[in-house]
C-alpha cells in the first residue's frame, strides 16, 4: 500500500511516500480505507524518536483517520464493512489503510465530511474531557483559554461557550484572534503585545479567570497562576511554548490553585466509556450544528513535511489534514 514512510528516526531525511505492507488485523480490530488523516504535534515527535510511542522502523506516522470500513474482525460487532468511520490509532495513518481498535472507531454522522472527521477526534475529545470532567466548567464562569487558535485551543473555545462559559482567548497576532473571535470567544488577549495577568484583571475587573485552558505552558502559564481567582484550576495539557514551566508550590498554597495534569490518550486505555460518552455528546453537538470544525490546511501525501512544517511553525489555524489519492474526491 502506499504510504508516508519513516526510515529512520533523528534523520534530516524528508518524509517521503513509499510502499509498506497493509497491515493484519488483529483480534478486536477494524481494516479502514483512509481518506484523511490529522496531523499532530505528536506525529512529528514521533517521526524524531522523540514521542512515548516508538514503533518499529519503517513505519507510517499518523495517529488519527477517517475513511471506510473494508473488513471487521470476526469478534468485533456494531460495524459493518461500508461503514464510514473516524479512529485514533497507536501510529499508521499516513497511508492507505489502516487498522484500529473498534473501541476507538466511530461512526461519523452523513454531513461531516472525512477531512472533517480526520481532525475531530483527537482536538475535540480533549477539550470535550478537559473541560466538562477535569475542569468542571459551570455556566457564567471565566475560562482562560490559551493558544486559542491552535488545535485544542480553538475547540476549547468552542465547547467553553456551549457550556456557557465566558471565554477569553489568548493568541499570536490579530488573525488568530479573529479565527477565536469566529468560535465564540469573548474577549481576546494578543499575547505578542499585551501582559495577559494584566488584560485578564482589566478584563474582570480585578477578579480573575475561574478557570485555565493551557496546551502552551511557558510564560503563559506562569501568567495564568497569577490571573487565576483564589481557589482556581489550571488544565495543564502540553507546552507548545516548548518550555515546561517549573511550578511554585508557594503560589499554590497561597492561592489555594489546583493545577491538574491532563493526557487525553492515556483514557483510551484508562476509561474507554469516558470517551464514548464524551464522543456521544459530540457527535450530538455536530449533527445539532453547535460545533463545526475548523481546518485551516489540507495537503496531500507527497506534501507531508510541508504539512508538519505548517504545523510546526503555527502558521495552521485549527487543524492540518494530509488526504490520499482518494481522499481528493470523497471529502
Amino acid at each position: 500500500m502506499r504510504a508516508v514512510v519513516c526510515q529512520e528516526f533523528n534523520s534530516d531525511q524528508p518524509l517521503s511516500v513509499g510502499d509498506l505492507p497493509s497491515p493484519d488485523l488483529p483480534s478486536g480490530f477494524v481494516r479502514i480505507a483512509v481518506r484523511a488523516c490529522g496531523v499532530n504535534f505528536a506525529d512529528t515527535l514521533m517521526v524524531k524518536g522523540q514521542y512515548q510511542v516508538k514503533p518499529q522502523l519503517p513505519f507510517a506516522p499518523g495517529l488519527e483517520v477517517s475513511g471506510f470500513i473494508t473488513e471487521v474482525s470476526s469478534d468485533v460487532t456494531g460495524f459493518t464493512v461500508g461503514d464510514r468511520v473516524m479512529a485514533c490509532v497507536d501510529f499508521g495513518g499516513y497511508a492507505e489503510e489502516a487498522v484500529a481498535r473498534a473501541s476507538d472507531t466511530y461512526v461519523i454522522p452523513t454531513n461531516m465530511t472525512f477531512v472533517e472527521a480526520a481532525g475531530f477526534s483527537i482536538v475535540y475529545g480533549t477539550s470535550h474531557i478537559g473541560l466538562v470532567n477535569k475542569l468542571k466548567i459551570q455556566p457564567g464562569e471565566t475560562l482562560l483559554v490559551h493558544g486559542a487558535a491552535g488545535g485544542v485551543g480553538l475547540t476549547a473555545v468552542e465547547i467553553g461557550k456551549a457550556l456557557g462559559a465566558r471565554v477569553i482567548a489568548t493568541a499570536g497576532g490579530a488573525d488568530k484572534l479573529a479565527i477565536a473571535k469566529q468560535y465564540g470567544a469573548d474577549d481576546l488577549i494578543d499575547y505578542r503585545s499585551e501582559d495577559i495577568r494584566e488584560r485578564v484583571k482589566a478584563l474582570t475587573d480585578g477578579r480573575g479567570a475561574d478557570a485555565v485552558y493551557d496546551p502552551v505552558g511557558g510564560s503563559a502559564f506562569d501568567a495564568s497562576l497569577r490571573a487565576t481567582i483564589p481557589g482556581g484550576r489550571i488544565l495543564v495539557l502540553g507546552f507548545a511554548s516548548g518550555t515546561v514551566p517549573q511550578i511554585p508550590a508557594n503560589i499554590l498554597l497561597v492561592k489555594n490553585l489546583s493545577v491538574i495534569g491532563y493526557y487525553w490518550g492515556a483514557h483510551r486505555k484508562l476509561d474507554p466509556s469516558l470517551i464514548t460518552n464524551s464522543f456521544a455528546e459530540l457527535l450530538d453537538w455536530f449533527k445539532a450544528g453547535k460545533i463545526k470544525p475548523h481546518v485551516s490546511h489540507v495537503f496531500p501525501m507527497e506534501d507531508v513535511n510541508i504539512a508538519h512544517e505548517t504545523l510546526t511553525s503555527r502558521k495552521s489555524t485549527g487543524k492540518v489534514v494530509i488526504i490520499t489519492g482518494d481522499g481528493a474526491k470523497d471529502k
